[in-house]
């Protein structure tokens, strides 16, 4: 039987953490949220495996980090590149200088819940196999003949994207050159055995590890024997072992998987992230090597960039150009992971080269500049968009400050805008259906008053009242009133 539905102001295809993020960014404004799931129940696999300082920020800014710090801990490190892993350095600008290890259906559970009780609509065993898109919406039809339709789409399916193969946007980069068998399984070997083998294997070989893993079993990661012609398919447990003696000599008695996976280091890009009405987030826009750890942040961060952007479209107030700006804005940050990846695809590497590049560059992130540098690109705390020139916070997301009535990011749970001032003389008269005042001496704030936008971003600093007003202009729309 078909639906026909002009009721859905967004359909989000994928149902991971990139799609539970948007899902509860556009909820914040809102906007009718339909989330698409093909599969029938949340996944156990565990590809993800925490959030960096940047994503425990939008976390923060949204409310959810107690929530993930109650049933995760803490990690703090610097480097996390290439394998090599140094103290975290001095002079990070965040209040929130770490990580925090939260497995990926951690993750999801978190955001789902977040999602669900903000009102999005989930749909699982929801199959896309079509869409068209006009002037005014997207018709999406499903494996079961439902026709749905609304008023944008968000592709958020992962790297084999429907989505973005049925909007005809190109994916250039790189095939798979190696590939890796991950897992989680039960283990016989002892702890003190496991650990000797897996020490002596990564003296040559960075891509080997069986470490404790979720609910008593180990996650087990091995490389594999050659590139699969079938990616789709999954590796058996008899892989497993036969790659394990190959290693180490040893298969650790594994048995009891709960879930076996393969990945390679193929690395593309979606030429545009916006199509029309359809929009590319996470892995639908850009596929990685997991090297340090920063596809799921990616993702998270894509969905909280565009977010706010999409419900001010629906809601009306959107300036011209805002929806283009989630291209110009994190495509070039896709394009330097994809990059600093491959940097780290060949660190990893087991031939000499590699082995000597790797003791060099350890050496050089001993120095506190690289390692503060290195720390920031993979943590996501240095991005800074092209907002032209201006005050060094100009495009910077801003840190978690200490204000004279509690913090920062307690002011932005809601998802607006706000205008941070420590003058007490300016305002945001025609604007305050989107942007929050919030008059405040700040010692910790280095400008008069800096205006920042949902996502955290400062688009404006100074003290005059004209400057802001364009500024609100440019970014928020014609005033009320």
């Amino acid at each position: 039987m078909s639906e026909v539905s002009h009721t859905i102001d967004v359909i989000i295809t994928g149902g991971g953490p990139t799609g539970l993020m948007l899902a509860a960014e556009l909820r914040l404004h809102d906007v009718r949220v339909v989330v698409l799931e093909r599969l029938a129940e949340q996944t156990l696999q565990s590809r993800g495996q925490g959030l960096h300082a940047r994503s425990v920020e939008v976390m923060a800014q949204r409310g959810l980090l107690d929530t993930f710090l109650a049933e995760n801990e803490k990690f703090q490190a610097g480097g996390l590149f290439g394998g090599i892993a140094k103290p975290w350095p001095e002079g990070m600008d965040t209040a929130h200088p770490f990580g925090v290890a939260s497995p990926q259906p951690n993750t999801e559970r978190i955001l789902n819940e977040r999602a669900l009780a903000l009102g999005a609509d989930m749909r699982r065993g929801s199959t896309v196999v079509g869409l068209s898109q006009d002037e005014d919406g997207v018709d999406v039809e499903l494996a079961d003949g439902t026709r749905l339709r609304s008023r944008y789409l968000v592709g958020a399916d992962g790297g084999r994207s429907t989505v973005r193969k049925l909007a005809g946007i190109g994916f250039p980069g790189t095939a798979a050159t190696v590939e890796t068998l991950l897992g989680e399984m039960e283990v016989t070997a002892d702890a003190e055995t496991i650990a000797a083998a897996t020490a002596e294997v990564h003296k040559t070989q960075l891509r080997f590890g069986v470490q404790p893993g979720t609910n008593g079993l180990c996650r087990v990661v091995v490389p594999a024997d050659g590139v699969s012609e079938d990616r789709t398919t999954e590796p058996t447990l008899d892989d497993f072992k036969k790659q394990l003696r190959a290693f180490a000599g040893t298969d650790f008695g594994v048995h009891s998987p709960r879930w076996l996976s393969r990945f390679g280091d193929a690395t593309r890009q979606a030429e545009r992230y916006r199509a029309g009405r359809v929009f590319l987030v996470g892995d639908a826009a850009h596929i990685h090597p997991p090297t340090g750890g920063q596809g799921l942040n990616l993702g998270v961060q894509d969905a909280f960039n565009l977010g706010w952007k999409l419900a001010a479209a629906v809601n009306g107030w959107a300036p011209e150009g805002l929806l283009d700006t989630y291209h110009t804005e994190r495509h070039p940050v896709g394009a330097r992971v994809l990059d600093n990846t491959r940097a780290q695809i060949t660190l990893l590497g087991a031939d000499p080269g590699a082995t000597a590049l790797r003791e060099i560059f350890s050496r050089l992130m001993d120095f506190e500049e690289v390692n503060r540098y290195i720390t920031g690109m993979i943590t996501a705390v240095d991005i800074r968009y092209d907002f032209g020139e201006g005050h060094d916070l100009l495009g910077r997301r801003l840190r978690d400050l200490e204000l004279k009535q509690g913090r920062l990011y307690e002011r932005m749970h809601t998802g607006r805008a706000l205008l941070l001032d420590r003058t007490g003389q300016l305002s945001v008269n025609g604007w305050s259906d989107r942007v929050d005042h919030v008059p405040d001496p700040a010692e910790e704030l280095p400008v008069p008053a800096a205006l920042i936008r949902p996502d955290g971003h400062v688009v404006w600093t100074g003290d005059a009242q004209e400057s802001l007003d364009a500024a609100l202009h440019h970014w928020f729309g014609t005033p009320t009133g």
